[in-house]
């Protein structure tokens, strides 16, 4: 059980939310001024570079809403997507790449049992190219068949098989789950949370350990053979825990691949979340919890967009069924969120005191982003081989945001009004 945290009451909102429109906000709580320096409030690191006056802006938050700000009441709350936020670079692509080169992975009675939404094309690549000669539940050869492991990371970076058919199918939510995002925890039923949680520290050491720039290969595929935390957001979250900040990482990774991680920042299990099998006699389950209203099963509801709010509501906020969902007053929201992509935007919106958006030239987070509607908005490059600037605008204003049935539609304000078209402003050199 996660510890439950001492709230501000206060009415929960109940009109649900449109796909990319979030409500209008309430008025904040009153905070005091800024307080003088003091050195015995936390500082951030004035030797760690950041973008513009972005630290000075953080530290005025920490300062405003932390420890020394003098105003009491309950801990104020941050939270940090993992992957490309407070790292570089994708802890579940690194540790599907070591499992895969060290056959981890089981082979299942039937493809098709390892997604409700596997299509019948995906199927039949997945028993072509990876045999059944290998008695079911037992470690498939990914090390020597390059076919096999291929088409596992085809489907897995791109949802469709190495011939270009689809690999997912079926009705879901978009602004809550993704197949190919389920798909990847529900590949390693049948090990038990700790095993999986042992691949990915054995992936953590093989990838820090690799020098930056690095790639490696898995079957025909290149990808990155390194990871690395950024200094300044290893820092951020030092400072923000000195503040008395209650800190989670919120990912779309496996909970015990996100768990191998976040120790790297000084966060314990009870603050990492992630996405969450059913688990059966101690072992993984292709089922996945849900959240909110949406019941335990398929991977209807993931820690994804969305599902990211819903996640942090119910696990941080003690917030149960439909409400969960729904944007909630300022005393039951985050004071601080980041991210890096629209996977993101959800909850990073939802803060309160500060937003910080690593630029990855995500078209929804960005828009929100430079459109800076609250005043209240960071943006970033990434602190490791930061992208150049978008070549350019951001379609803000036509199909900048995700839909729930999939389709592009505009960027909308709390007031309804569609975000104009934004020029990529904070990039790399």
């Amino acid at each position: 059980m996660r510890a439950k945290r001492t709230l501000v009451t206060g009415l929960l909102a109940t009109a649900a939310l449109a796909a990319s429109v979030p409500a209008a906000d309430a008025t904040p709580p009153a905070t005091s001024p800024a307080p003088a320096y003091r050195t015995n409030c936390p500082q951030l690191d004035t030797s760690l570079t950041w973008y513009g006056d972005n630290r000075a802006k953080l530290q005025k938050m920490i300062d405003e809403r932390g420890s020394c700000s003098g105003t009491g009441g309950p801990r104020p709350v941050a939270a940090f997507d993992w992957d490309n936020t407070v790292v570089k670079n994708d802890i579940t692509d690194a540790t599907l790449a070591w499992a895969l080169k060290h056959d981890k992975i089981l082979r299942p009675k039937s493809w098709t049992d390892t997604s409700a939404w596997l299509t019948p094309a995906a199927d039949r690549a997945l028993t072509r190219a990876c045999g059944t000669s290998v008695p079911v539940g037992r470690p498939l050869p990914t090390s020597r068949n390059a076919a096999c492991a291929d088409e596992i990371m085809e489907i897995r970076s791109t949802a469709t098989t190495m011939s270009g058919e689809e690999a997912f199918a079926g009705d879901w939510n978009h602004r809550r789950t993704v197949p190919e995002y389920a798909w990847i925890p529900q590949l390693f039923a049948g090990h038990s949370p700790k095993a999986l949680n042992s691949f990915a520290r054995k992936a953590r050491a093989e990838n820090l350990a690799a020098p930056v720039g690095s790639t490696q290969t898995v079957g025909t595929h290149k990808l990155a053979g390194y990871i690395r935390y950024y200094d300044q957001q290893k820092d951020l979250i030092r400072t923000l825990k000195a503040a008395g900040f209650d800190v989670y990482i919120v990912s779309a990774s496996s909970e015990p691949i996100a768990e191998a991680w976040s120790g790297g920042v000084g966060l314990d299990r009870e603050h990492t979340i992630g996405i969450r099998n059913l688990t059966r006699h101690g072992k993984l389950t292709t089922g996945i919890r849900g959240c909110g209203d949406v019941a335990d099963g398929r991977g209807d509801a993931l820690p994804f967009m969305d599902g990211k709010r819903c996640m942090i509501n119910q696990e941080i906020f003690k917030i149960k069924g439909a409400n969960a969902w729904q944007r909630q007053d300022p005393a039951h929201r985050l004071a601080f969120g980041a991210g890096d992509a629209d996977t993101d935007v959800t909850f990073v919106d939802d803060a309160t005191g500060a937003h910080l958006a690593i630029n990855r030239n995500k078209p929804e987070l960005m828009c929100r982003g430079y459109d800076n509607a609250d005043g209240r908005w960071l943006v970033n490059p990434m602190f490791i081989d930061p992208l150049p600037q978008k070549p350019g605008t951001y379609p803000c204003a036509t199909t900048g945001a995700a839909a729930e049935d999939g389709s592009h539609v505009p960027v909308l304000r709390a007031d309804g009004t569609a975000i104009p078209d934004q020029t990529d402003r904070v990039f790399g050199g």
